[in-house]
């Protein structure tokens, strides 16, 4: 069986410069068998509502802008899975959480950016499950519960974000040795609660966590880890580090 992964995805030049993280998911990917399928929620794709994307070939959206050209010329031509975005729907449907196929979905870079780094290839279809910001950490725990079968049947499961997202804070002339102690102190709290499975307090983050809103003005990059801990099992360190001072570049692993 697949675990769930939550990576944090970063800058979108970790496409170009994957720095420690791109090894690190290569590593991962290579641990793996190759799964059938990967359906996967992005930070990028915040909704009202639950979204499955089944565009058939989705394009690589550059959802960003003051980068250089090269990124931009970066394509990730993975197939879309209109069949499993179906049966995504209807397991949704299952759990008592109604959701609809978003037939035009491209992919943004919280999803063609790690993957270009663990499947350059782009030979897995890619099935996106939008993430409705309102439903906070349970919903999201939700989602990931309802689709964990997947993972018996050859679908990896990810949750894509950033286990600390304040770009207002960065310094992008920062090395990795550099790390801000108020994001270490929130990543190594959230390294702790999901090491003892404390669910109360993960889901009550904002109130509980050092500094939590200053790491997560916005909640958009950490309720991905709340899908891949919903559909995962035991929690283990994959990857661990930060760039540009206070961005975490950490990966987990469930099951």
């Amino acid at each position: 069986m697949f675990p769930s992964l939550y990576i944090s995805h970063g800058s979108p030049m970790l496409a170009l410069e994957p720095g420690a993280s791109g090894p690190a998911l290569a590593r991962l990917a290579a641990e793996l068998p190759k799964p059938r399928a990967i359906v996967i929620v992005s930070a990028h794709w915040e909704s009202s509502e639950l979204l499955v994307s089944g565009n058939p070939q989705p394009e690589t959206w550059h959802d960003f802008g003051g980068f250089p050209k090269a990124l931009f010329e970066v394509q990730y031509p993975a197939p879309g899975d209109p069949q499993l975005a179906a049966e995504v729907v209807e397991l949704l449907k299952i759990d008592g959480l109604p959701a609809r196929i978003d037939a035009e979905r491209p992919f943004d870079h919280g999803v063609w950016v790690p993957l270009s780094l663990m499947y350059p290839q782009a030979d897995i279809p890619v099935v996106q499950v939008s993430l409705p910001t309102r439903g906070g950490p349970a919903l999201q725990n939700r989602v990931g519960h309802a689709l964990a079968s997947l993972r018996e049947h050859g679908a990896l499961l990810i949750g894509s974000g950033s286990i600390t997202h304040n770009l207002r804070e960065l310094d992008w002339h920062a090395g990795p040795e550099r790390v801000e102690p108020w994001a270490k102190a929130f990543r190594d709290w959230m390294i702790e609660k999901l090491a003892a499975n404390d669910e109360a307090a993960l889901h009550d983050y904002r109130q509980q966590a050092p500094n939590a809103v200053r790491n997560h003005p916005s909640d958009e990059h950490l309720l991905p880890l709340y899908f891949a801990r919903g559909a995962g099992g035991e929690f283990s360190v994959a990857h661990q580090g930060f760039t540009m001072g206070a961005l975490g570049m950490d990966i987990y692993r469930f099951g």
